[in-house]
C-alpha cells in the first residue's frame, strides 16, 4: 500500500476500463499521445512508451474518421485503457465508442446541442462507458462568458453543472470531471468550488502549462495544492514536451507525496557547498543515468562531503558521500565501503542492486569493518582543513582592520 499521508475527499468511482477512478482508488496518472491517432503503430509505441514512464490511461484524439479507425485497431492491443477526445462533433463521439474506447472526454464549450449531449449519455449508459466532463478555461460557452465576464472558477463550476443536469436527464451518472485553466490561482478556486457541489471524482491538471521547467512547476504547484487537500482522483501535466514527461512528473510527484509506491529509484543530492570534494551534479547526473529504468525503489543519496552526508541523508536507503579521493557508501546512514572516487558511481548501482535483492540487515551484516573507521579519519582530516581555512581568514580580518585604520 502506497503511503497515504493526506486525507482523500470522498466520491464515488468510475471505471476506465480495469482502472478505478475515485471511490477510494489510488490516485491514478495520465497522459495524451501526440501522434496522428491514424498512425496505429506510432500511436501504439508512444502508448508502451507512457505506460513504461507510470501512465496508468492514454487519450487519443478523436478527430476525424481515420482516427476513429485507428482506435478501432489501437484499443484491443493498447497496454492501458483508452480515453478518445472529442471536440466539436458529435459523429466523432459515436464513432469512438464503436471503436471501443474506455472513456469518452467531452468539452462542454465545444459540443453544445443539448440534444447532440443526451444522446451521447445514452450511448455510454447503454455500453456502460464513462464520460469525463472536460471543461476548459479558453473554451468555456459564450453565454459563460458573457454572464461572469470572464473565465472565472464560478463559470469553469457552472459549465460542468449544466453537463452534468443534461446527463442527469438520461440517468447517466458515470462520470468524472475536471475545469482546467492555464492560470493556476483561478484552477486551484475552481477544483476547490468544484469539490463542494459534487461528488464525482475529478481529473486534475494546469492546462496548457506550457515547456519545462516552468510548465512542469505550474503544473506541480496546482495539483500538488489540491492532492494535499485531498481533492483529486486522476491527473495529467499538460507540458509543451514528449509525453512521456508528463508521466515521468506525475510519477514523481504522485510518488513524493505518499500517494503511489516507488518503483523507480528517488535520487536525492546536496545543493553542494564548499565542504564538496567532488563535483556533485556531475556525480548526482552520472548517478541518475546509471539507475534509469533499472527498476529499483530506493531513496539513493549522491552527497558532496563526509563530513555531514550520511548523516544528513540518514533516511535514505543508500547513498554515497566523497571523502578525500574517495567515495564512502553508506545504507541508512552506516558507512559500509569505501571506494576510489573513479568507481563511485558504478560501486553506488552495485550496492543497490544488492540491497534490492539482500536487504538491509543482509547488506549491513555484510558492511566493511574498517569502512567506518576510515571514514572518520576523512571526515576528521576535512575538519581540520576548515580549521586551519578558519584560523588563516582570522590572519585576514586582522590584516584587514591594520588596513582600514591606516587610512583613517
Amino acid at each position: 500500500m502506497a503511503d497515504q499521508r493526506f486525507p482523500r475527499r470522498q466520491t464515488r468511482q468510475v471505471m476506465v476500463g480495469s482502472v478505478p477512478v475515485g471511490g477510494g482508488a489510488p490516485v491514478t496518472l495520465q497522459s495524451m499521445t501526440i501522434t496522428k491517432t491514424a498512425d496505429v503503430e506510432g500511436t501504439l509505441a508512444q502508448i508502451y512508451d507512457l505506460k513504461g514512464a507510470g501512465a496508468d490511461i492514454v487519450r487519443c484524439t478523436c478527430n476525424e474518421r481515420e482516427a476513429a479507425e485507428g482506435l478501432a485497431r489501437i484499443v484491443p492491443r493498447s497496454p492501458v485503457p483508452i480515453v478518445a477526445d472529442v471536440h466539436f462533433h458529435v459523429e466523432m463521439a459515436m464513432a469512438a465508442l464503436d471503436a471501443g474506447v474506455d472513456c469518452l472526454r467531452l468539452n462542454p464549450g465545444n459540443l453544445r446541442k443539448p440534444e447532440e449531449i443526451k444522446l451521447v449519455a445514452r450511448e455510454c449508459k447503454d455500453r456502460h462507458v464513462p464520460v469525463r466532463i472536460g471543461v476548459n478555461a479558453g473554451s468555456l460557452d459564450p453565454r459563460l462568458y458573457e454572464k461572469y465576464g470572464s473565465a472565472t472558477p464560478e463559470a469553469l463550476v457552472e459549465s460542468a453543472q449544466i453537463e452534468l443536469a443534461l446527463f442527469a436527464e438520461e440517468g447517466f451518472d458515470d462520470v468524472k470531471i475536471s475545469v482546467k485553466a492555464s492560470n493556476v490561482p483561478l484552477m486551484i478556486e475552481a477544483y476547490r468550488q468544484l469539490s463542494e457541489v459534487t461528488d464525482h471524482p475529478l481529473h486534475l491538471g494546469v492546462t496548457e502549462a506550457g515547456p519545462p521547467p516552468a510548465g512542469t512547476i505550474k503544473g506541480t504547484a496546482g495539483i500538488a495544492t489540491l492532492l494535499s487537500e485531498g481533492i483529486g482522483d486522476t491527473i495529467r501535466y499538460s507540458l509543451t514536451a514528449d509525453p512521456v514527461e508528463e508521466a515521468k512528473a506525475g510519477r514523481v510527484l504522485l510518488e513524493a507525496l505518499g500517494l503511489r509506491e516507488r518503483t523507480n529509484v528517488d535520487l536525492i543530492a546536496c545543493p553542494a557547498c564548499g565542504r564538496a570534494e567532488i563535483d556533485v551534479y556531475k556525480v548526482a547526473q552520472e548517478a541518475q543515468a546509471a539507475l534509469e529504468g533499472k527498476q529499483i525503489p530506493l531513496q539513493v543519496a549522491v552527497m558532496g562531503c563526509v563530513v555531514n552526508g550520511p548523516g544528513e541523508a540518514r533516511s535514505a536507503d543508500i547513498g554515497i558521500a566523497a571523502g578525500r579521493r574517495r567515495g564512502h557508501l553508506f545504507i541508512r546512514g552506516q558507512i559500509v565501503r569505501v571506494v576510489p572516487e573513479d568507481e563511485m558511481v558504478s560501486a553506488l548501482v552495485e550496492e543497490a542492486e544488492k540491497l534490492v535483492k539482500e536487504g538491509v540487515e543482509a547488506r549491513l551484516a555484510a558492511a566493511d569493518s574498517s569502512a567506518a573507521g576510515e571514514a572518520e579519519a576523512d571526515r576528521l582530516a576535512l575538519l581540520d582543513a576548515r580549521g586551519a581555512d578558519v584560523n588563516h581568514s582570522e590572519e585576514r580580518v586582522e590584516l584587514i582592520d591594520r588596513r582600514l585604520r591606516s587610512q583613517k
